[in-house]
């Protein structure tokens, strides 16, 4: 039997998961603060016997020397490490550790399409995993919180604007046009960047997944695959690929 624990350090939080024979077993979300103790608990209560790290924030190294001091093999996953898939991104120093993530996951579920995997977070990012086991990039643009806070910072009058509220085409205030424009003009992006991928790969997936991926889903039009676990997966699979089970 093989227990492996994944962490994905993000932007606003962060979120581990037991992987039981490769089968998610248990999630967990939790901020920085709270990081060691809740660490501490995961590894005293499940007992992994390997672990992969994953942050696109700095910070000290106090999660990954705990995490050593109860587990022999720990991957820190940067645009370095060995996959399944390869890496042809040009600037792999600043290749963000959970792209390369999601299209390992995508891979994993998905071995034999071309899959545009859109990742909504504090970004979104479009990845491309394309079916000769390849990933080359994508693009990034601002997600949804950064644009409504964005539009308030950057300008001497628009006000702040919450997620929340009404959501029209065509806003009856200055409240809702800023909404509709930052939801709206999301979903537009993301079906024409789908339909532009689609147009030069064929056999093409797309994979919706992030923080805001719920928000969105039932307001994109064009088909697409929704799994809120896709990095957490592939996660797995890179710790699978550059560490032997033990025996």
């Amino acid at each position: 039997m093989s227990i492996n624990l994944c962490i994905d350090w993000g932007n606003t939080s962060i979120k581990a998961a037991i992987f039981d024979n490769d089968k998610l077993s248990k999630q967990f979300t939790f901020s920085p603060e709270a990081s060691l103790e809740k660490v501490t608990d995961i590894l005293n209560t499940y007992k992994p016997v390997k672990a992969i790290l994953c942050s696109v924030v700095s910070h000290d190294n106090e999660l990954a020397d705990l995490v050593k001091g109860h587990i022999k093999t720990l991957v820190r996953l940067d645009g370095h490490t060995r996959t399944p898939i390869n890496n042809a991104y040009l600037s792999a120093d600043t290749l963000g550790a959970d792209r390369l993530a999601l299209v390992n996951g995508a891979y994993g579920a998905f071995p034999d399409k071309n899959n545009l995997v859109i990742s909504l977070g504090t970004c979104i990012t479009y990845n491309l995993m394309q079916k000769n086991k390849t990933f080359r990039g994508g693009a990034i643009s601002p997600g949804l919180q950064m644009r409504l806070t964005s539009m308030h910072t950057l300008t001497d009058k628009l006000p702040e604007v919450p997620v929340d509220g009404d959501l029209l085409l065509m806003g009856y205030d200055t409240e809702t046009c800023m909404r509709s424009g930052a939801v709206n003009g999301m979903v537009a992006e993301i079906e024409g960047m789908m339909k532009a991928y689609e147009a030069q790969f064929p056999d093409f997936n797309a994979i919706l997944t992030g923080g805001d991926a719920p928000f969105f889903v039932s307001k994109i039009k064009s088909k697409i695959f929704a799994d809120p676990d896709l990095l957490l997966k592939g996660l797995n699979l890179i710790l699978n690929y550059n560490v032997a089970q033990p025996r």
